[in-house]
């Protein structure tokens, strides 16, 4: 069966995708002009992007296998008018001052579309992309995480311009169109498809290696299984250490090392760059190394990581391994998709993906819950460190028994075929 679909293009539409609901993470912009304008609280304004962010995870999860069901287009699709009515709806809910219309619109709206936005275009790139799921998925996911950088300027620029509310209806518009716009080229793959090979008399060029996946399993055979609940250990711990680190990283770092607030700011601001980089970069490293192999690096440098922090003086080098804990975070979502094609399979890889992002939602809530708890009681952010780091060596262990595992796997069962990869 042929196709005229290129497969790059249509990794460049989930990027569209994950661009859109990825601006979620520009809301700190918005903060203090809804405070300042509305006269609504702090707290009660941080409650709408509380909501979304659960929401982003827990509709992952139940309207995943809604996702395999209706097909990525139609998914996406849905998701565009979930997202882009929450950020439209927020700002009428802001013109006729109603904070309940607002957690509504932009928490619960947009949050549904964000969860089923996240997922709608994963399992597709996965199926295009068999020789290149890490840097297929990596790249998607690099949109979301960049997202915010393009939004919160322009976001920041309208508000002093035109008002918030105006500011609401325009960028909900905006997300709206890119997201259908890249949702209708989506579509899989045919099937039993794979790229075009190209025939040389020498190889003496890279090769990509395509290997069979351990199973190919639906999402409730995926949850019984142990490899699931060892993933699903392994993202929580890696989520929450992540989340924690950027959730406190300008106080963290002016107590412990003294960085004053401009300096903490830059680095915060540095954070981003590197959580978007180890999406990409992570991800395109496991294409060669593999994913549980990606997964023990990120927990020895986290493990080495906080066992260091309580000991640095230095400032420069205490920033650059939160530059890396934060790199493990990113890299973590982006390896996720392909990991969960090598276990189970590309069946109902968006229903399980959905499954495997409570560790999200949850991570969003174990994170700050436990730093702050901490904090609060001991007045140190030292016994963190230690905490992070017996979790992390937690998760170590794990991924060490799932590296062992899917090794004995492949060799009952996987003999891999070497092609020369072009598209």
């Amino acid at each position: 069966m042929k196709t005229n679909k290129n497969r790059w293009l249509i990794a460049l539409s989930a990027v569209g995708i994950h661009l859109s609901i990825g601006a979620a993470y520009a809301y700190s912009v918005y903060t203090m002009p809804l405070v300042n304008t509305m006269g609504w609280s702090v707290s009660s304004v941080t409650l709408a992007f509380t909501i979304m962010m659960v929401l982003g995870g827990g509709s992952a999860a139940l309207f995943g296998r809604l996702v395999e069901r209706n097909g990525p287009r139609r998914s996406a699709i849905f998701a565009a008018v979930l997202f882009g009515l929450g950020q439209a709806g927020s700002g009428f809910a802001v013109a006729i001052d109603s904070l309940t219309l607002f957690l509504l619109t932009y928490g619960f709206l947009s949050g549904l579309g964000l969860g089923i936005g996240y997922i709608s275009p994963v399992s597709t790139l996965v199926k295009w992309f068999p020789d290149r799921r890490g840097l297929a998925t990596g790249m998607a996911v690099l949109g979301f995480g960049s997202g915010a950088l393009i939004t919160a300027p322009v976001a920041a620029w309208m508000i002093e311009s035109i008002g918030i509310s105006s500011t609401f209806y325009i960028l909900g518009g905006c997300y709206f169109l890119l997201m259908t716009s890249a949702a209708l080229y989506i579509a899989p793959p045919p099937r039993d498809w794979v790229p075009k090979v190209k025939m040389k008399k020498e190889f003496n060029f890279a090769t990509i290696r395509i290997k069979e996946d351990l199973a190919q399993l639906t999402a409730k055979e995926a949850v019984k299984t142990k490899h699931f609940w060892m993933l699903w250990a392994i993202m929580l711990i890696n989520t929450s250490a992540g989340i924690m680190m950027i959730s406190v990283a300008s106080p963290m770092a002016q107590t412990v090392v003294g960085l004053s607030a401009a300096a903490a700011a830059t680095m915060v601001g540095i954070m981003g760059i590197f959580n978007g980089a180890g999406r990409l970069g992570w991800a395109a490293v496991s294409d060669y190394i593999s994913r549980p192999v990606v997964y023990i690096i990120f927990f020895i440098i986290q493990l080495v990581t906080f066992l260091t922090l309580p000991i640095i003086a230095s400032a420069i080098v205490f920033q650059v391994l939160i530059f890396l804990v934060v790199s493990c975070y990113g890299g973590g979502f982006s390896n996720l998709p392909a990991f969960i094609g090598d276990l189970f399979g590309t069946k109902e890889l968006g229903a399980i993906h959905g499954y495997l992002l409570t560790t999200w939602s949850l991570g969003g809530l174990i994170g700050p819950t436990l730093v702050s708890q901490i904090y609060t009681r001991t007045g140190s952010y030292v016994p963190v460190f230690y905490v992070f780091a017996f979790l992390t060596a937690v998760a170590f262990v794990i991924a060490i028994f799932l590296k062992a595992d899917v090794r004995k796997k492949q060799k009952q069962q996987d003999k891999p075929v070497f092609n020369s990869v072009s598209g």
